[in-house]
């Protein structure tokens, strides 16, 4: 019989594992099995945090930038580079993980960063920007990401309004004339796994804002701030899918910036060179921390999936917890999935040894579709 060729492309068990050792610990608990079967690994992301390490996986070059936090404090974030294509991952800059614990800032929580790290992307020569956004501590509709870019976004005054999005609700007039003219040369790809409009019921505020410690009365001044901004730049592309994603930087990408909103996923699985390492595989394993109803909106098993059954290979997960029935698994183009949770049905217990844990589950998987 053939040996079999496995192509792990997992994506991290946030809290416990990322992406590369995912692929390492189910790598170690095949072998043990089957002591001579061929894996590749291919870690993967969705656009969200963790995109920019994945890149830095599948060879890009990791670079480095001082940036501005979500506070306005100097932080240390990261891009990856390979030629003149560069992953950057909003996150690095004006992520939920720049805020000290319990402190959060809704209403004044800045992009800026985001576009002091899209400025580094140019200075570094690039043409092509996969623009991974998620995971933010911000609701500013990407306006700090544009001033940092060279816009201006003046009161009645004429006066700058503060930073985040309570300062928008005191736009009087925004002014693109000093963008940074190399943001029109480039291919700006704004990759995510949200696909919301900025404002309403299911808008950045109204969805995403409690979990940036937004109080009910915040949300309602962010949508209403956001609706505002809206309608001095340009309320058509408010309502297009993606706008909201990452608290609204969505929005400034696609109004101001020229960008285009690809799932987050597929445009990873591309830049990641997917394709090439799923034609060499008899057997695909994917995952992610949770398996659950989230998963199959745009996450990045539900996106390897979908590619592998395309290509008739298939695929097995992995997974902290499953929450999904087995009908929508295969719906999903899954056979099965194994969770750490089958092994330790302590949740804390299972997150604090998931790498073990992840071990024993694959050598089980290999025993039902290796051996």
């Amino acid at each position: 019989m053939e040996t079999a060729r496995v192509l792990v492309a997992a994506d991290k068990f946030k809290g416990s594992l990322t992406a590369v050792q995912v692929a390492e610990r189910v790598t170690a608990g095949l072998r043990r099995v089957v002591p001579d079967v061929g894996v590749e690994t291919l870690p993967v992301a969705d656009g969200g945090d963790g995109t920019v390490a994945a890149a830095v996986a599948a060879g890009f070059e990791r670079r480095e930038a001082r940036v501005t936090g979500p506070l306005g404090d100097p932080v240390t974030a990261a891009y990856a580079l390979r030629g003149t294509t560069a992953v950057v991952e909003m996150a690095e800059a004006s992520g939920l993980q720049h805020l000290p614990a319990g402190t959060f800032a809704p209403l004044t929580a800045t992009t800026y960063g985001s576009g002091e790290l899209l400025a580094a992307a140019l200075d570094a020569g690039a043409r092509t920007i996969v623009f991974g956004v998620g995971g933010s501590a911000t609701t500013d509709g990407g306006a700090g990401m544009l001033a940092a870019l060279g816009a201006r976004f003046l009161d009645a005054d004429g006066k700058p309004v503060g930073p985040g999005g309570g300062g928008l609700a005191d736009l009087a007039e925004a002014d693109l004339s000093g963008l940074d003219p190399r943001v029109a040369d480039v291919d700006l790809v704004l990759a995510s796994d949200v696909d919301n409009p900025l404002t309403g019921p299911k808008g950045a505020p109204e969805v995403y804002g409690r979990q940036k410690g937004a109080t009910e009365e915040d949300i309602a001044t962010l949508d209403a701030a956001l609706a505002h901004y809206a309608s001095v730049l340009g309320p058509e592309q408010a309502a297009l899918p993606g706008a909201g994603a990452a608290g609204g930087i969505g929005y400034g990408a696609l109004v101001a910036l020229g960008a285009r909103f690809r799932p987050g996923i597929e445009v990873m699985l591309d830049v990641l060179g997917f394709a090439p390492a799923l034609a060499r595989a008899t057997l695909v394993i994917t995952g992610e921390g949770s398996l659950d109803e989230q998963t199959l909106h745009g996450k990045a098993p539900a996106g390897v999936a979908a590619a592998a059954r395309a290509a008739g290979i298939e695929v097995v997960a992995v997974c902290g917890r499953l929450a999904l029935p087995p009908e929508a698994l295969t719906a999903a183009g899954i056979s099965r999935a194994y969770a750490l949770t089958d092994l330790e049905p302590d949740p804390a217990v299972s997150m604090a040894q998931a790498g073990p844990l992840l071990e024993r589950a694959s050598e089980a998987l290999a025993r039902d579709f290796l051996l």
